[in-house]
């Protein structure tokens, strides 16, 4: 039964990278170009690109943590989670107290799910695994929502695209995992860590545009 379950998930992976557009090279060719460079947009990008680097490290410690039930796995989520806190201060110089709290709310409900999503696929529960992974992408969508309504600068489709892409490379982890296909589960996360840090480089790239006065 779970090798059946472990195949439904790893077909959900394909699937949604054969139906979900991604623009990766092309945010890679444009990255960054007409950005003011200076002190105060580097130290931005760079904090901005640890944050979202440790975001996907931290989430990796979770999987593996998770999936062979080390005695570890309370006291890495427990930092997983302050990194979802971490990012939502990241933004409360510009966007406010609340909507950072609000950022860091909906992150850390993206790490709740992904933990059920996880759980789902190792006790091989089908049902379960198909209504969390769906509640995790929406929860995707809401984060891409809530980022391109506090910053015109921001394409609501291009943000859904890059969180879809991101939970796609966490996916083929988890599944490269349960399956034991380590070069697998490494070529994956080198490349979701590579991804995040574009990532991170649009969020970057909209607050230096909404706010050009800071960073002059």
């Amino acid at each position: 039964m779970k090798k059946i379950l472990r195949n439904i998930f790893f077909s959900l992976f394909l699937l949604s990278l054969i139906l979900s557009p991604t623009k990766v090279q092309a945010l890679a060719d444009r990255e960054s170009k007409d950005m003011p460079y200076n002190k105060a947009t580097c130290d931005l990008r760079m904090a901005e690109r640890r944050l979202w680097i440790d975001h996907v490290l931290w989430t990796r410690s979770f999987i593996v943590s998770d999936l062979a039930s080390l005695e570890d796995k309370g006291d890495v989520l427990e930092r997983l989670l302050r990194n979802q806190d971490d990012i939502g201060n990241s933004i409360k110089p510009y966007y406010g107290e609340d909507a950072g709290n609000k950022l860091a709310k909906l992150l850390r409900e993206h790490i709740e799910l992904a933990g059920q999503v996880v759980d789902s696929a190792k006790s091989g529960n089908k049902a379960d695994l198909e209504k969390y992974n769906k509640l995790w992408y929406n929860n995707a969508d809401q984060i891409a929502d809530f980022l391109s309504s506090a910053n015109p600068n921001y394409s609501n489709e291009t943000l859904k695209d890059m969180l879809h892409k991101h939970l796609d490379f966490v996916t083929a982890q988890a599944v490269a995992r349960l399956n034991k296909d380590w070069k697998a589960d490494i070529n994956a996360f080198d490349k979701g860590e590579d991804h995040m840090i574009m990532f991170a480089d649009i969020i970057v790239d909209g607050i230096i545009k909404q706010f050009p006065q800071k960073f002059k």
